[in-house]
């Protein structure tokens, strides 16, 4: 099916199913997976990745009809290059083989890690506190019916019990999710399904069970028909798990986990004892500029990040919002915070990466608080300016409202589409839908929607946006300074 000259290297029946992968993604593709398919291909790793899906089975289904293979393209302005990943020794859908058939992978005696990238909404939490949302419907069938969960913690909890029931050696959980101190919110959201269902099994887990976490970086826009197209040529079949990205990539984890893992540092990750300043620094400056750039730019009808690249005034805010706005709220020291956010910068304009704002737009209730509204708290600590910040929020609500400002519907998703059409049905479109979309306390709080301030200042650009627009408000911000 392949070009016989994009062939993995080694011998892949040699390979052991030694982490289960939840979340067969774009990201996942490009980037843990295919830094294990360096390890095996340099340094003759045996460490091999079942995937799963808990949802959506067509991947799934094309990777079996690949017999496991599929394609990372790099790409820039100028050039490409494509490797094929052949780390991948099983794939599992839960709705079509069944939950059972996953916790079973999950249990075979090889498998030392349980990784995941289901996106901030698969763990079933309360985005502003970080505690598991036990009103959520997952959570609750998983507390009533532990043995067949639906929700991410009771497939990892049912799987840890099978584990110790079998005496088997316990596994460490790596989440590799957009979210600060990933590893405590998924150790959090385990515990706390577990003591919901049985306080000896929650024991065993605080002991015995490891959560690191990770700072995962690299820009993997969702695959179009044209991509897919463009590499069929290359690859001389068309590859329905192909996934393109830049050629930017970092991984940073914290080395703690119970029952060994690959030498990923051989493949270009860092292995640290604490990762949250690394997880600060990118949700804040590279996420938080990301999404700034999303709402922004899609009301202004800028289809892809490097289109707001390409307006001057967009390009001046997002690195003035990274060093201005966010930089001053992170502790680490290791890295120069300017150059950082030039190279953000430069990434952003590779225009061969078509990453569409519509895309980073998507689930904004899950990601705010992590991305902008923490630093807005540092701001009103320390008494500092927090416009552009204030302006992405309004941005937001301008979003969440629905329509763009050619009129045209925003289909919107996020898991709290619901809550939000309530709150912009029920009020007028001004002062009273900021209150009220302010007061949504799993996004903000009680703090912020308590505070006059941010709501002065989240109202003000509202305000902007609605009269004059996303450009002309970005342009009129930059040019006040």
């Amino acid at each position: 099916m392949f070009s016989a000259e994009l062939l993995p290297n080694y011998d892949r029946s040699a390979l052991r199913t030694r982490i289960v992968h939840i979340g067969f993604g774009a990201f996942h593709r490009a980037h843990q997976a295919l830094c294990s398919d360096l390890l095996a291909s340099d340094h003759h790793s045996d460490w091999g990745i079942c995937e799963v899906n808990l949802n959506s089975g067509e991947l799934i289904t094309a990777l079996r009809a690949q017999s496991l293979l599929y394609s990372v393209t790099e790409m820039t302005d100028d050039s490409l290059s494509t490797r094929l990943i052949g780390v991948v020794t099983h794939a599992l859908h839960a709705q079509g083989d069944g939950i059972d058939a996953v916790i079973e992978a999950m249990s075979q005696p090889d498998v030392a890690i349980i990784s995941m990238t289901v996106t901030e909404k698969g763990y079933c939490h309360q985005p502003a506190s970080g505690q598991l949302n036990l009103q959520h419907p997952s959570i609750q069938h998983d507390i009533s019916q532990p043995d067949t969960p639906v929700s991410l913690p009771g497939l990892i909890v049912a799987a840890i019990k099978r584990r110790r029931q079998r005496g088997l050696a316990p596994f460490s959980v790596m989440s590799c999710d957009n979210m600060p101190e990933n590893g405590q919110v998924t150790r959090q959201v385990v515990m706390q399904l577990a003591q919901q269902q049985d306080a000896a099994l929650a024991k065993y887990i605080a002991e015995h069970i490891a959560f690191p976490s990770t700072m995962v970086d690299r820009i993997v826009p969702a695959m179009t028909p044209e991509t897919l197209s463009t590499l069929s040529d290359k690859l001389g079949c068309r590859d329905e798990v192909a996934v393109v990205c830049e050629p930017f990539f970092q991984w940073v984890i914290e080395d703690k986990f119970v029952s060994g893992r690959p030498a990923w540092e051989k493949a270009g990750a860092e292995l640290v004892a604490d990762v949250l300043p690394f997880e600060q620094m990118k949700l804040r400056m590279l996420n938080g500029s990301h999404s700034f750039l999303a709402y922004l730019g899609y009301l202004a009808g800028y289809q892809h990040i490097s289109d707001c690249m390409a307006d001057e005034n967009y390009l001046i805010a997002a690195r003035r919002l990274m060093l201005a706005e966010q930089a001053p709220t992170l502790t680490i020291t290791q890295v120069d915070l300017p150059a950082y956010a030039d190279s953000l910068i430069t990434r952003y304009q590779n225009r061969a990466i078509k990453h569409r704002t519509y895309q980073i737009a998507s689930d904004g209730s899950q990601k705010l608080p992590q991305r902008w509204l923490d630093s807005i708290r540092w701001h009103l600590n320390n008494g500092s300016d927090f416009d552009l910040l204030a302006l992405g929020v309004a941005g937001w609500m301008r979003y969440v409202s629905g329509v763009d400002e050619q009129g045209a519907a925003i289909i919107i998703n996020d898991p709290l589409k619901e809550q939000l059409a309530q709150c912009v049905a029920s009020t007028p479109d001004g002062p009273a839908r900021v209150q009220a979309l302010l007061a949504l306390e799993a996004i903000f709080g009680r703090d912020l929607a308590a505070s006059p301030l941010v709501a002065a200042r989240i109202g003000e650009f509202y305000h902007q946006l609605q009269t004059q627009g996303a450009r002309e408000t970005v342009r009129q911000m930059i040019s006040h300074d």
